[in-house]
C-alpha cells in the first residue's frame, strides 16, 4: 500500500510526470484511440396532449426526435450516443486504427472476442501494489489485454477509483507510459462517479499529450464537466469540438442541462437554437429539460420559446410521455401572475376527456378519404420522390408483384428495425420474438427484411431465420435500400384493417404530401394503425402497443382550459 500512497495522494498527473508519460505530440500516431463510438402564435391559452399506454407513438423519453429533421425521418438511436453506449463501447474495448491493414483488423475483432469472454472477471475490491498486479496479470488467460479488461469490467462494476488508480500506477511504472485507450476508459470511471477533479486531471493530461481528441473523449469530458461546479469548461469543450467538427446531439444537450441547472436559461437556449440550426434534432428528454428549469420565471421570450414547442408537438402528433406530461404541468401552474390548474386523467373508450368533456377526434377513415390518402401517397410519396435513389425500380416492381401475389397482410413489420430494439440481444431473436408475439394476433404477417439476413451469421442464424419464415411472409431487400417506402405501399395496399410496426416516425415522407388536407389525413391514418413497441423494463421482452383509434387534431380551438 505504502507504494500507491504517493500517486493517489497526488493524483494521476504527479504520477504520469514522474513515469515520463508526457510524450512528445507527435508520439499519438504510435498509440491506439479508443472509438466509442415553430408555428408562430402570439397567444396560446389551450394545449390538449394525448397519451396512455394504448395511445402513444413509439416515444423513448431519453432517445425520442421531437423537433423537425430535413435529412432524417427515423429517430437515430446509434449516431448520438450517451453515456450508457459510450460506456458499453468502452467495456467492449472497440478501437480504431490509422492503418487499414488486415493484420489490425483481426487483432481487433480476436481482441474483442477475447474481452467479451472476459467481461464476468471481477476487478479487485482494494487498491493493489505493484508486485500483487503482476501476479494476478502473469495467472490471466491473456495477459496482452489485461489492462484493458481490468479497466473495462471496473466501469462495469463501478470499482472504487483508487483500484484503478493503483492499476495506472503499476502500468506507468512498467511500461513508462500510459496509453490513450488506457486512460480514456479511467475517464469513464471518473465520469460515471462524478469526480470531477480527476476528470480535470485526465483532460490536463490528454490536452497535453494530444494535438486533438476523438469524439468519445469529448463526449465523456463534457458530459462529466456539465455534472460539475466546473461546467462552464463543457463550453469551452464545445467550442473545441466546433473547430474540428460538428459537435454531437450529446454535446449540446448536456450543456444545455447545465444551463438550465444553473438557471441560465438564455444561453440555454442559444444552444439549443444553434443545436437546431445544425441539423441535430433534440430528444424529448432535453426538451423537458427546458420546462423543467423555466419554471416560476417570469419571462415573455422564455414563455414564447416554450409556447412554441408545445404547438409543435401539438401540430406534429408527437406525444410526450408521462414524465414530461408532469414537468408541461407544473410549468403551466408555476407562470408568474396566471392562474393554470392542470389535472392528470385518463381519455374514456368514447374518445372523451372527463375533465373538460372536450371530444377528440376518430381517426378512422371513410372508405373515400383512405382510397384518396392511398392513392396520393403512391403518386407523391413512392413514386414522387426520390425512392429510386434508395432502391432501384426493378426491386421496386419485384416487391410490388410480390405483395399482389400474397395479399392481404394484417400487419407489415420493418424487420431490420425491430431487430435493434433490445442492443443486449441477437438480432434474429430480437425480431424472432416479436414475430411470435404478433403471430397470436395477427394472421398474415409480412417482414421485410435485408438480404443480409439470409447469411448464416452470428447475429443472423439460419435455424431462427427459418423458423420465422414458417410464421411471415418475408421479402429481403438489397442491403443499401431503405424500407419507408415498401412498408407504406404493402400496408395501404393490404386494406384499411391492415397495420405496421416501425419506430420511424415517417415525417419525410409526410412533408412530401403537397397540401394540409392530405397531410391531417396521413396522421390521422399513421395513428390508428402504427404499431408502438418498445422493450420491457428488464430489457428482456418487447412490449407492442396497440394503437387507440382517437387522436387530438381537433383540440387546435383556443380554449381556456387544457388536458392531457
Amino acid at each position: 500500500m505504502a507504494l500507491l500512497s504517493q500517486p493517489i495522494q497526488h493524483g494521476l498527473q504527479s504520477l504520469l510526470w514522474k513515469s515520463h508519460a508526457f510524450w512528445p505530440v507527435s508520439r499519438c500516431r504510435q498509440l491506439f484511440a479508443v472509438s466509442f463510438g415553430i408555428p408562430k402564435r402570439d397567444k396560446v391559452s389551450y394545449f390538449s396532449f394525448m397519451t396512455s399506454s394504448s395511445t402513444a407513438l413509439p416515444v423513448d423519453p431519453q432517445g425520442t426526435d421531437a423537433c423537425p429533421s430535413k435529412k432524417r425521418s427515423e429517430v437515430d438511436y446509434e449516431e448520438e450516443k450517451g453515456w450508457d453506449e459510450d460506456a458499453q463501447e468502452i467495456h467492449e474495448g472497440k478501437l480504431l486504427f490509422s492503418s487499414s491493414g488486415g493484420t489490425l483488423k483481426k487483432q481487433l475483432i480476436n481482441h474483442t472476442v477475447s474481452r467479451h469472454r472476459f467481461a464476468n472477471v471481477q476487478p479487485p475490491e482494494r487498491p493493489l501494489r505493484a508486485e500483487e498486479w503482476s501476479r494476478l496479470k502473469e495467472s490471466f488467460q491473456s495477459p496482452e489485454i489485461f489492462e484493458e479488461v481490468m479497466l473495462n469490467n471496473m466501469v462495469r462494476y463501478n470499482s472504487p477509483i483508487d483500484v484503478a488508480k493503483s492499476l495506472l500506477t503499476h502500468v506507468a511504472k512498467s511500461n513508462g507510459d500510459i496509453g490513450y485507450n488506457l486512460l480514456v476508459k479511467y475517464l469513464a470511471l471518473c465520469v460515471q462517479q462524478g469526480k470531477t477533479s480527476e476528470i480535470c486531471d485526465v483532460y490536463d493530461i490528454l490536452k497535453i499529450r494530444f494535438k486533438v481528441l476523438e469524439s468519445g473523449a469529448y463526449n465523456l469530458l463534457i458530459r462529466g464537466l456539465s455534472n460539475s461546479d466546473q461546467w462552464r469548461m463543457a463550453l469551452t469543450l464545445l467550442e473545441e469540438v466546433k473547430r474540428v467538427t460538428v459537435p454531437s446531439r450529446s454535446n449540446y444537450e448536456s450543456c444545455i442541462k447545465a444551463a438550465g441547472r444553473h438557471q441560465e436559461m438564455t444561453l440555454a437556449c442559444e444552444l439549443y437554437h444553434e443545436m437546431l440550426a445544425k441539423d441535430l434534432v433534440p430528444t424529448l428528454d432535453i426538451l423537458q429539460t427546458l420546462f423543467d428549469y423555466s419554471r416560476g420565471m417570469k419571462d415573455p421570450a422564455l414563455q414564447k420559446e416554450l409556447f412554441g414547442i408545445l404547438l409543435y408537438l401539438r401540430e406534429n402528433q408527437i406525444y410526450p410521455h408521462k414524465t414530461f406530461i408532469r414537468s408541461i404541468k407544473l410549468w403551466f401552474e408555476s407562470i408568474p401572475g396566471e392562474k393554470w390548474k392542470g389535472h392528470l386523467t385518463n381519455i374514456k373508450d368514447s374518445g372523451q376527456c372527463p375533465v373538460c368533456n372536450h371530444q377528440l377526434e376518430d381517426s378512422e377513415l371513410t372508405e373515400e378519404e383512405y382510397n384518396n390518402l392511398r392513392e396520393r401517397i403512391i403518386r407523391d410519396v413512392i413514386h414522387g420522390t426520390d425512392t429510386f435513389r434508395k432502391t432501384s425500380p426493378q426491386e421496386f416492381e419485384a416487391f410490388q408483384t410480390f405483395v399482389e401475389n400474397r395479399l392481404p397482410f394484417d400487419i407489415v413489420i420493418d424487420g431490420l428495425n425491430i431487430s435493434h430494439i433490445m442492443p443486449r440481444k441477437v438480432q434474429c431473436e430480437n425480431l424472432f420474438e416479436a414475430v411470435n408475439c404478433l403471430a397470436k394476433d395477427y394472421a398474415r404477417l409480412l417482414v421485410l427484411g435485408r438480404k443480409h439476413m439470409l447469411t448464416n451469421s452470428f447475429n443472423w442464424k439460419r435455424e431462427v431465420m427459418k423458423e420465422m419464415q414458417n410464421k411471415a411472409d418475408f421479402f429481403f431487400a438489397e442491403n443499401i435500400s431503405e424500407d419507408d417506402a415498401f412498408l407504406l405501399y404493402a400496408t395501404l395496399r393490404s386494406g384499411k384493417h391492415c397495420k405496421f410496426v416501425t419506430r420511424d416516425f415517417l415525417r419525410d415522407h409526410k412533408a412530401c404530401l403537397s397540401d394540409s388536407v392530405t397531410r391531417h389525413l396521413f396522421r390521422k391514418w399513421q395513428r390508428g394503425h402504427q404499431i408502438a413497441f418498445s422493450p420491457s423494463a428488464g430489457g428482456k421482452h418487447i412490449n407492442f402497443l396497440v394503437s387507440l383509434a382517437l387522436h387530438s387534431e381537433s383540440t387546435r380551438r383556443m380554449l381556456t382550459k387544457w388536458s392531457f
